[in-house]
């Protein structure tokens, strides 16, 4: 018979959340490759303050890229419902790159990391990569994006994006949100 969990110390859920935040900002910088000692030490607390709440730098930097991506899914959802398909296509399609560029971790894990965040937020409920597959489809259907593009088109535009190091990256995306509407004729 297994235990219950017992709920967490309010300073603990403190720590957590200090910690959440910290490594957040780290990988938001720096990449991936921030140590957890130094993560720890940002944080103010000690190395096995953060490996009890994640065991594994994988385990934080999942906890990071997840509740990322659940603001983003929130986004995304909002997006749906208040706006037209193409609208909130593009709406999503901007925000993803510009997220990607200002978030070192997110841009590597979009671009393939060697972790799985698709799979991660699926079973989180938060896959952005299906809302923008969806809204892609609606946009599609409604006449606002070009039938021809696929999801594939979407994942390598958005990593020639994050790509970029030129000096006016929302130019690129208002040129490549312009490439991906429905040609006029």
């Amino acid at each position: 018979m297994t235990r219950p969990q017992r709920p967490m110390r309010a300073d603990a859920q403190r720590n957590r959340a200090h910690v959440l935040r910290t490594a957040a900002d780290a990988f938001a910088v720096e990449g991936l490759s921030v140590p957890v000692h130094e993560i720890a030490k940002r944080a103010g607390v000690g190395t096995g303050t953060v490996s009890r709440h994640f065991p594994t730098k994988e385990a934080l930097y999942a906890a990071v890229l997840l509740d990322r991506m659940g603001e983003l899914s929130g986004y995304a959802d909002t997006l749906a419902a208040e706006h037209d398909p193409g609208t909130a296509f593009f709406a999503l399609f901007t925000r993803l790159i510009q997220e990607g560029a200002t978030h070192r971790g997110l841009a590597e894990a979009l671009a393939g990391s060697g972790f799985d965040i698709e799979a991660a937020a699926s079973a989180a409920g938060c896959n952005v990569s299906d809302r923008l597959r969806r809204l892609l489809t609606e946009a599609q259907a409604a006449g606002a994006v070009d039938p021809a593009v696929t999801f594939a088109d979407l994942k390598a535009l958005t990593a020639g994006c994050l790509a970029y190091d030129g000096p006016d990256p929302d130019r690129v995306i208002e040129v490549i949100c312009r490439g991906l509407r429905p040609v006029s004729g």
